[in-house]
């Protein structure tokens, strides 16, 4: 089976509500900046918003669906597996049983195996995490926005279990990738999804991407 190739998932996950069909939805169009095909992470990252948190009042998961969205019968977990593993083995439910991992948190080579003992040793991340997006604007999202959110490839990465799980709901001023190398890449995509989805950063958010970008000032911001 062929893991089709995304931009964006839409699935609608809600209780009681029927099912809406994904859709692609292409991102809007960005002006060039400095001369960029593709705007540099640090000029996008000046034109965030920057403010406190919001309380976590009503926070849940399912405040931004009710688990993976799924396409054409893939859901969203094993489509970012397929995107960024190699070497994957694919069942006949779409799920993949194998692959192997270079892990941007850590540096390290997994080999992935699924398994109930296996399964956790590659995650799935969300780079801005769901309750740190609830305290900077997703709360004024509607909830399609939302499901959209935490299904956009742009959000996700296929990660080791254990830095995933020490990142916790941790943002830039509070954690950064192990991989010193990846982390202008790991600044440039919470940017991306920040602009994206209207979001804002906290001042000593701010602080620390641009304190990472002084390294790289020529980052882009990826596509997806």
């Amino acid at each position: 089976m062929v893991i089709v190739s995304l931009v964006i998932l839409v699935t609608a996950l809600v209780a009681n509500q029927p099912t809406v069909q994904p859709v692609y939805i292409a991102p809007p169009e960005r002006p060039a900046m400095g001369g960029q095909v593709t705007p540099l992470a640090i000029e996008v990252l000046q034109t965030l918003a920057i403010k406190g948190r919001a309380p976590k009042i009503d926070y849940s998961r399912e405040q931004f669906g009710s688990g993976w969205g799924t396409l054409q019968g893939c859901d969203t977990r094993n489509i970012i597996l397929n995107r960024d593993l190699v070497d994957v083995q694919i069942d006949e439910n779409c799920n993949v049983t194998q692959g192997t991992l270079s892990d941007p948190y850590t540096g390290k080579t997994i080999a992935f195996v699924r398994g109930s003992e296996t399964s956790d040793d590659v995650q799935i991340d969300h780079v801005v995490a769901l309750s740190d997006a609830w305290q900077k604007g997703a709360q004024q999202l509607s909830m399609s926005t939302r499901i959209l959110l935490a299904n956009d490839p742009l959000e996700l990465l296929a990660v080791d279990g254990p830095a995933n799980q020490q990142k916790s709901d941790g943002d830039a001023a509070t954690w950064l990738p192990l991989n010193k190398p990846f982390r202008c890449q790991y600044v440039a995509r919470q940017i991306a999804v920040k602009q994206r989805y209207d979001l804002w950063v906290t001042q000593a958010e701010y602080d620390a991407m641009a304190s990472v970008l002084q390294s790289c000032p020529e980052q882009t911001l990826p596509k997806a």
